[in-house]
C-alpha cells in the first residue's frame, strides 16, 4: 500500500491529483483517459502481481463509465480513508503550500456533499489538524538533529598524549548484562520510533534521483535514518573504548566477556541491532588485536554469536534467527516476546537491491506489482515491529552513560591499544611509529 501510493503519485501527470480526481463538483465524474491502455491488471493466487497504471486508476476513481461505487457518500468516505491513510502514513507529501492546497479542496469538496449531519466534516477537520501537529513536530525534530548532530569521530576523545583510563567504567554503572541489554533495547525502540515509511522510502526517492542525476535536496531529508545509524556507530565505539582504556588485563578480560554477556540477551531479547554493534565493537583492530586479553577470554559464547553473524551466503544464520524472532512476535501475548529489532544496515540494504535489481516496469509495460508488494511487506514489518513497547524499566543512570560517555576516536583507541599490548609484528610497529610522531608534532 505504501509503495503503490508513491508509485501512483510519482508516475501520474503533473496535474493537480485532487482536482482531477473531483472534477469541479460532487458528481464524482471525470473525463476518461484518452491515453493508450497497456493491459487489464494480472492476480497470481488472488494478489496482484503487475498491470497498467491506466488500469488502476480506473478501478480507484470514477469515469463516465464506470462508478466504483453507486452512492456518493459511500463513496466520499473511501475517498477520506485514502485520504487519512496518506495523510498520516506520509505526511512530508502536504508540507508544500501547493500539496496543501489541493488537499483542502477536495476536503471541500467532500463536505459540501455531506452538509446534512457534518460528521464527514468533522473528520476531515481532525485530520487536517493530525497532519499539522505531524508536520510540527517532526520539523522540530529535524531542527534539533541539525544543531546536535555531529559526525561520530567528533565525539570522540582526540588526544595529544596517551588515553588515560577513567576511573568510571561501564561495570561502575552497570554490572548485569540483562540489565544493560535492556537498557539499550530501551535506546533502541526510542530511536526506531522516530523512522517512518516515509524515511524509508528515502532509500528509492536516492536511488532514482541518483539513476536520473536529480537533485532531490527539496525532499524530506533523512535525518531519522541518519540518526539511528550514527547510535549503531556510537555503540560500536563505546565498546571499544570501554575495552582499550583499561589498563590492566585481568580487568580488561573482564569487559571483553561482559560485553559477550550483554550481546547474547540482546539476541535473546531480539535486539539484534545492539548486538550487531557490540560484535563490531569488538572486531575493530584496536581490540581485535589484544591477543594477550582475548587469551585469558572464554570465547565458545562469542564464537556462537559471530556464528549467528556470518556475513557468509548472504548472512543466512541471521535471517534465520530474525524469522524465528518474527514468527514469536506474532503470536506473543506479551511485549517482552514482540520485541523485533533488526540489524538497520542490512534491513536497509535489503530494500536497495529490491529496488535496485528489480525494474519498476514489466517489459509489456505493465507496473510491476510484485516489486512493490514486496518492499512494502518489509517497510510494514518494520512498522510493526517499531510499535511494540517496551517492557523494561527505564534506568536513567545507565542510558545516560550509554549516551554520553567519551568514545576515543581510531586514532586514540589504537593508541591505548598499544599502551596495554606492545606492537607484535612490522606492520604494527610501523603504525605506532606514526602514532607517535604524530604526537609529538602536536605537543
Amino acid at each position: 500500500m505504501y509503495i503503490l501510493q508513491k508509485t501512483m503519485r510519482e508516475t501520474m501527470p503533473q496535474t493537480p491529483i485532487f482536482s482531477s480526481m473531483l472534477g469541479s463538483g460532487c458528481s464524482g465524474q471525470v473525463q476518461p483517459d484518452s491515453g493508450e491502455r497497456s493491459g487489464d491488471p494480472v492476480y497470481q493466487d488472488g494478489s496482484l502481481i503487475s498491470g497498467s497504471l491506466e488500469a488502476l486508476i480506473e478501478r480507484l476513481v470514477p469515469t463516465t463509465d464506470y462508478y466504483p461505487d453507486a452512492k456518493l457518500k459511500s463513496f466520499a468516505a473511501k475517498i477520506i480513508q485514502l485520504l487519512k491513510e496518506w495523510t498520516e502514513t506520509f505526511p512530508y507529501d502536504f508540507q508544500d503550500e501547493k500539496s496543501m492546497k489541493e488537499l483542502k479542496e477536495i476536503a471541500h469538496r467532500i463536505t459540501q456533499c455531506d452538509e446534512e449531519n457534518g460528521t464527514v466534516k468533522k473528520i476531515i477537520g481532525q485530520m487536517t489538524q493530525n497532519l499539522l501537529m505531524t508536520l510540527a513536530a517532526r520539523n522540530q525534530y529535524q531542527e534539533i538533529r541539525e544543531k546536535f548532530r555531529q559526525p561520530v569521530t567528533d565525539k570522540g576523545t582526540i588526544l595529544k598524549t596517551k588515553p588515560q583510563s577513567s576511573q568510571k567504567d561501564i561495570l561502575s554503572v552497570c554490572c548485569d548484562p540483562l540489565v544493560l541489554a535492556q537498557q539499550l533495547t530501551h535506546i533502541e525502540l526510542e530511536r526506531v520510533s522516530n523512522i517512518y515509511p516515509e524515511d524509508l522510502m528515502q532509500i528509492v526517492s536516492h536511488v532514482d534521483s541518483l539513476d536520473n542525476h536529480k537533485c532531490r535536496g527539496d525532499v524530506t531529508k533523512t535525518y531519522n535514518l541518519e540518526a539511528y545509524d550514527n547510535w549503531f556507530n556510537c555503540l560500536s565505539m563505546l565498546v571499544a573504548t570501554e575495552i582499550c582504556k583499561v589498563v590492566k588485563k585481568k580487568q580488561r578480560t573482564r569487559i571483553v566477556e561482559f560485553f559477550i554477556d550483554v550481546a547474547r540477551e540482546c539476541f535473546n531479547i531480539g535486539n539484534f541491532n545492539s548486538m550487531m554493534a557490540i560484535i563490531s565493537g569488538m572486531n575493530l583492530s584496536p581490540v581485535a588485536r589484544l591477543k594477550k586479553t582475548w587469551s585469558k577470554v572464554k570465547t565458545a559464547k562469542f564464537d556462537v554469536l559471530e556464528h549467528h553473524m556470518d556475513p557468509s551466503s548472504n548472512f543466512c544464520n541471521y535471517r534465520t534467527a530474525l524469522q524465528g524472532a518474527a514468527q514469536r512476535s506474532q503470536t506473543a501475548h506479551s511485549s517482552r516476546e514482540k520485541i523485533v529489532i533488526p540489524v538497520f544496515n542490512l534491513f536497509i540494504k535489503d530494500i536497495y537491491f529490491l529496488h535496485k535489481i528489480h525494474t519498476n516496469h514489466l517489459p509489456n509495460g505493465q507496473i510491476n506489482f510484485k516489486k512493490f508488494w514486496e518492499i512494502s511487506r518489509q517497510i510494514h514489518d518494520f512498522i510493526t515491529w517499531k510499535q511494540v513497547e517496551c517492557p523494561f524499566e527505564k534506568d536513567k543512570k545507565i542510558q545516560s552513560y550509554l549516551l554520553t560517555a567519551p568514545i576515543y576516536s581510531e586514532e586514540a583507541l589504537f593508541i591505548a591499544s598499544f599502551e596495554s599490548e606492545g606492537p607484535e609484528n612490522h606492520m604494527e610497529k610501523d603504525s605506532w611509529k606514526t602514532l607517535r610522531t604524530t604526537l609529538l608534532n602536536r605537543a
